[in-house]
């Protein structure tokens, strides 16, 4: 019998990690400042591309903790983790070694909506909370379909039955299940919309939208659009609501205009009635609406989010652009 391997000798070598090198403080011109120095309220910030905006809800956010707030307290949102690690980084270095392990977090929304699930909805699953991946999502409703064709409930209308099996029509009831949620439409309320429009298609897809549900709520699985409105649940409730108002005092939410009726929802009973939101877009930047966004929640922000004494959220615009040149601009 050979003898196990002799262990490699330690060399004495160990890796660390580089120190974040601490930037100066923003340069900041009249607008950036009157972002930075905002008293408390929502804000509705326009920048471009290159005007400085990521720097600004940088140096916004260090404001508040070098003024005293608790780093706890400040919820950043974003809607890439990319962008989330990027800006986790930034406060980070921006805050200095005393900020390390201890400064604001930044989230994309479905991974703070997750976080929301799983510390205060109640009874959760026994196994948990799962988040379906978008080919997974697909897999499980063309497995729903094919077994209520099987069942006969729903009893899909004839105008349906020869694409029943297709990847097209999985496509298509996942973006209607997508959209229902986003706008916080329930089985209910789409079957009385069928029968107000008298299309039997929508009734069959009511019914099948109740049973999506009770199968996936057993399951504890998420799609991303469900994953948002549970989370919107939650925070208009009455505890778990007051609980995370309490908790987070400031948010700032970067890239807006990709917000959604859901998203919306939940940053209306996170941060609404006069909350302290700061939020950051470019109705130019608008490109995803394909997912549901909806570039008139950004320009419709100051009616939506009224001021503390009921005016308009006021508006802030970032105009000089470091990234180039005037002449491309034109």
């Amino acid at each position: 019998m050979s003898s196990p391997p002799a262990a490699a000798p330690r060399t004495g070598h160990r890796l660390v990690a580089a120190p974040l090198a601490v930037p100066r403080p923003l340069a900041a011109d009249a607008a950036q400042r009157r972002v930075i120095e905002h008293p408390g309220g929502p804000l509705l910030v326009l920048a471009g591309p290159g005007t400085g905006k990521t720097a600004t809800l940088v140096e916004a956010v260090a404001a508040r903790v070098e003024a005293g707030a608790d780093p706890r307290s400040i919820l950043v949102l974003t809607f890439s983790r990319r962008a989330a690690a990027e800006l986790r980084e930034r406060i980070t270095a921006r805050l200095g070694p005393t900020g390390a392990g201890r400064g604001p977090q930044a989230w994309t929304f479905h991974a703070w909506c997750l976080a929301v699930l799983r510390a205060h909805d109640r009874p959760a699953p026994s196994g948990g909370f799962r988040l379906l991946s978008g080919p997974e999502q697909d897999s499980r409703l063309r497995e729903l379909v094919e077994g209520s064709r099987e069942d006969g409930r729903p009893a899909w209308p004839e105008s349906l039955a020869r694409c029943l099996g297709t990847r097209g029509f999985t496509e298509e009831v996942r973006a209607l299940l997508a959209r229902a949620r986003e706008v916080g439409l329930e089985p209910v309320g789409l079957a009385q919309l069928a029968r107000r429009t008298a299309r039997p298609e929508w009734t069959a897809l009511a019914e099948f939208y109740e049973m999506y549900l009770d199968v996936f709520g057993f399951e504890g699985a998420l799609d991303y659009a469900d994953l948002v409105h549970r989370a919107a649940l939650v925070a208009e409730g009455a505890a778990a609501g007051e609980e995370l108002r309490t908790r987070y005092q400031h948010v700032f939410v970067d890239e807006y205009q990709d917000t959604d009726p859901a998203q919306e929802r939940l940053l209306r009973a996170l941060a609404g009635g006069g909350g302290n939101l700061i939020a950051f877009g470019d109705p130019d930047q608008s490109i995803y609406a394909f997912r549901g966004a909806e570039v008139a929640g950004l320009l419709d922000f100051p009616q939506r989010f009224r001021a503390p004494g009921g005016g308009q959220a006021p508006i802030v615009a970032l105009r000089t652009c470091r990234r180039m040149a005037p002449g491309p601009l034109l």
